[in-house]
């Protein structure tokens, strides 16, 4: 499982020119799933998401994780983090999981986030989503389970 995150100020996911979700400052979470990953996988990447630490402290450093600045959460699904691009000019998606699969590990993770985090907001699986943010720094790490 291969999660992006990038810090932002803000974020949005829309559908057909409508808004499903928005947070204000933390992280926009960009989330692809893998054939071989299981809920061992999102527990894992959960955990290391909700305590990376990519917010600066009093000193400028970055020391603080999501929970400590209060920030929100915007889960997307993106099943393009999972394309191999190792050979040749177009991505192959022989490692990506199944379109099951992946909702059901997607739903899982984000239900697993909801009971963890208390600001939380998502996109829409399989959906053609229009994702707006302003990413603060920039500060953007590639995160794997």
């Amino acid at each position: 499982m291969r999660g992006l995150i990038q810090r932002v100020s803000s974020a949005s996911v829309s559908v057909a020119g409508e808004c499903i979700g928005e947070i204000d400052q933390g992280l926009l979470l960009l989330l692809g799933v893998e054939r071989e990953d299981t809920r061992a996988s999102a527990d894992k990447l959960l955990k290391k998401l909700l305590a990376y630490r990519v917010f600066s402290d009093a000193e400028g450093k970055m020391n603080l994780n999501v929970a400590q600045i209060e920030g929100g959460v915007l889960a997307v699904s993106q099943f393009t983090l999972a394309a191999d691009t190792s050979k040749g000019l177009r991505p192959g998606f022989s490692t990506a999981a199944s379109p099951d699969l992946a909702h059901e590990l997607y739903d899982y993770f984000v239900e697993q986030l909801r009971s963890a985090h208390p600001k939380v907001a998502t996109g829409q699986f399989a959906a053609d989503m229009q994702v707006a943010l302003v990413n603060d720094g920039p500060v953007t790490f590639l995160l794997s389970s």
